[in-house]
């Protein structure tokens, strides 16, 4: 996008008139949010202004609100410009103890993962966006290196490499935890599984926020445990005053939350709120298990800090991976116990005896390299990016009654459609289209709630066809709205009639 060479104006500094420019191409829609500014050597050049005057412009700009500095990477349009369809009010589950029923799920889960779909609905990473080619390289050279320990039994805790940069990883998330108290896992969903086998015995009643990941209810299931469903909101997580409700009753064994960009609400709790709800903990002597596979995806400003990261009493057990941010394929995860690392090496021990040796050490490899960051940088823009178009695609096509959520990092966003709305429905009319979502009543413990709402992965790559997506499910909803008006209308003249008769 070249620019002519500004004439200065009478009676207007110089870097206000460029930032007067830009501002026009950022209010014309030629630069969108999310889209970068020409660097300032670009600009400088285009403009023939000198370097101070490009950035005494665009820090103008930063102070106008128009534009947010990502370091190491460049000055781009505020997302916040974007005007959003109305944000989901907070959830009101069921408040009791009830089992778990995941039949749906299994359908679903087969489908949501079929090649031949567009994918909305799989919470998984692009795998375009992912440092393939360079892991693909690492594993070579481990197996090439350690010709006999890669295909050699580990030790359950893992491979040291690995467990020493997970280590300097979590000082990201405000925690200080010794590599000999971390358990390499495969994944962060078997880490979670050792957990509450390690804390719970069959029938006891573990709390989560609600709606949840349906991975978590799999794991309650297969453990014979029930769900404490509570309040969530959308934007700050579980409410701690129904918590502590439940934690007074001593009936709550376990608590379970994804602390940052929960799955599927996308919500994410501030530090006070996390060092409070430590404090309940402490209080009522109740563990908590962590899921924090999402912390390293925030959009803008400092990776938020782990609950972990509050804990004085060794009393939350942390899990996390890299299948979010690196590769799903690789199955790498940890899990630091605290007070209950012990129990968590012996399950390990006992289920699997280790995690495969060559993947530990490429991401060991990938990790000691300084490259993370680098990768994060990228994947965190381009993630901001593919859901600022999803978003702006809901408020184009989808009607105009529809909810959905405002994550301030992660990759998925929920929906929430009017009362009525029957998101199976739409499931299996998008299915018929190519086109894969996931029904909310999949992330509900009952089966019962959330069947007006739906969950889309962002992580996709935004292209033609993922907008043409977009338009067919809007068409679909705006369809089933508008018949589900015509129905309730109908229902209302005839018990007016009924009423005068």
């Amino acid at each position: 996008m070249p620019l002519s060479p500004i004439t200065l104006a009478p009676h207007q500094i110089l870097y206000e008139q460029v930032a007067d420019r830009l501002q026009q191409l950022i209010t014309e829609g030629t630069l969108k949010p999310g889209d970068r500014l020409p660097s300032v050597r670009k600009l400088r050049a285009q403009l023939s202004v000198s370097t101070s005057t490009v950035m005494e412009a665009y820090r103008l700009l930063e102070d106008r609100g128009m534009v947010v500095v990502r370091p190491q990477s460049g000055y781009y349009v505020k997302q916040t410009t974007l005007q959003l369809p109305q944000e989901p009010a907070p959830t009101a589950p069921p408040r009791q103890a009830t089992d778990i029923d995941i039949s749906l799920a299994f359908e679903v889960i087969s489908l949501m993962r079929d090649p031949g779909l567009i994918q909305l609905g799989a919470a998984l990473p692009a795998l375009e966006h992912l440092p393939l080619a360079q892991l693909n390289r690492l594993m070579g050279k481990v197996l090439r290196d350690n010709t006999n320990a890669a295909h050699a039994y580990g030790t359950p805790l893992g491979c040291p490499e690995l467990r020493a940069e997970f280590a300097k990883r979590m000082l990201d998330a405000g925690c200080s935890v010794h590599p000999d108290q971390m358990v390499i896992t495969n994944g962060a969903n078997e880490a979670i599984y050792f957990c509450l086998q390690a804390l719970t015995q069959p029938g006891d009643t573990v709390a989560i926020e609600s709606p949840t990941y349906f991975a978590v209810l799999e794991a309650l299931k297969c453990l014979g445990l029930k769900a404490l469903t509570l309040p969530t909101h959308p934007r700050d997580g579980i409410s701690l005053p129904h918590l502590e409700e439940a934690l007074q009753t001593g009936d709550v064994k376990v608590v379970l939350l994804v602390s940052n960009f929960s799955n599927p609400l996308g919500s994410c709790m501030d530090d006070r709120k996390k060092k409070h709800l430590v404090e309940l903990l402490n209080q009522y002597d109740t563990p908590l298990i962590e899921d924090d596979v999402y912390g390293d995806l925030c959009f803008e400003g400092t990776r938020p800090k782990a609950i972990k990261a509050f804990d004085t009493e060794n009393r939350v057990l942390y899990c996390a991976s890299v299948s979010k941010t690196l590769s799903p394929g690789l199955r790498i995860g940890w899990c630091t116990g605290g007070r209950y690392h012990g129990k968590i090496a012996h399950m390990k021990s006992i289920l699997n005896q280790n995690t495969a040796i060559a993947p530990q050490l490429t991401v060991a490899a990938f990790l000691a390299n300084g490259g993370y960051d680098r990768h994060l940088r990228h994947l965190r823009r381009v993630y901001q990016d593919q859901m600022v178009h999803i978003q702006q695609a809901i408020r184009d096509y989808f009607p105009a009654e529809t909810c959905v959520t405002r994550p301030t990092g992660g990759h998925v966003l929920w929906l929430e459609m009017p009362a009525g709305f029957d998101s199976l429905r739409l499931y299996q009319e998008a299915l018929a289209q190519g086109i894969a979502i996931a029904p909310g009543v999949m992330f509900s413990a009952s089966g019962q709630c959330y069947g007006n709402c739906f969950r889309l992965n962002t992580a996709v790559p935004w292209s033609e066809q993922v907008e043409q997506a977009m338009q067919t499910l809007g068409l679909l909803a705006k369809k089933q709205v508008a018949e589900n008006f015509l129905r309730d209308d109908g229902h209302r003249r005839d018990n007016l009639l009924a009423s005068k008769v």
